[in-house]
């Protein structure tokens, strides 16, 4: 998981070079896969411009592919599903860079933690791009969580395309 990691970080800063979010009104839909550990899945989110560097959305995700438990079961829609609220904070133009990538450090409050998240965004065209994002919890709103209730609260690993719609 560490170097998985580490290639995350690396591949990350080392494309960190432009920058897609326009500002208020802007509005930005991903669909990405999901990979985390036990488990690999889909995940929809929405992104809305409040102002130059702000954004808010919301992110619902749900795994498809999960381990079973030792006993042979396997998790039902309430252990795979997770609904967050998002805050982004949109700063490609503090690097001042091409207006191609936008990167966003951020918060996430969803139905089973608080976490951050770190993404990035290239666009291809004035409406199509691709995103990856990574995610961690904070705080778990169940700290001792065992089986299936750990399946929302750990590390992620986003890719896929984004929309500026």
């Amino acid at each position: 998981m560490k170097k998985i990691f580490i290639f995350i970080v690396f591949f990350t800063v080392s494309i960190v070079n432009a920058q897609a979010f326009k500002g208020k009104e802007d509005t930005k839909f991903d669909v990405t896969a999901t990979i985390q550990e036990h488990g690999s899945g889909i995940r929809i989110s929405n992104d809305y411009g409040l102002g130059e560097n702000i954004s808010l959305g919301i992110a619902a995700s749900y795994l498809l592919s999960v381990d079973r438990d030792g006993l042979g079961n396997k998790p039902d829609f309430g252990d795979r599903a997770d609904i967050k609220l998002r805050f982004n904070a949109n700063i490609g133009n503090v690097f001042n860079v091409d207006e191609k990538l936008d990167i966003y450090p951020g918060l996430d409050l969803g139905l089973r933690n608080f976490g951050a998240h770190l993404g990035f965004r290239y666009f291809f065209t004035e409406g199509f791009g691709v995103v990856s994002e990574i995610g961690f919890p904070i705080a778990k709103y169940k700290p001792e969580a065992i089986g299936f209730e750990r399946l929302n609260n750990q590390f992620t690993f986003n890719i896929g395309a984004s929309f500026n719609l």
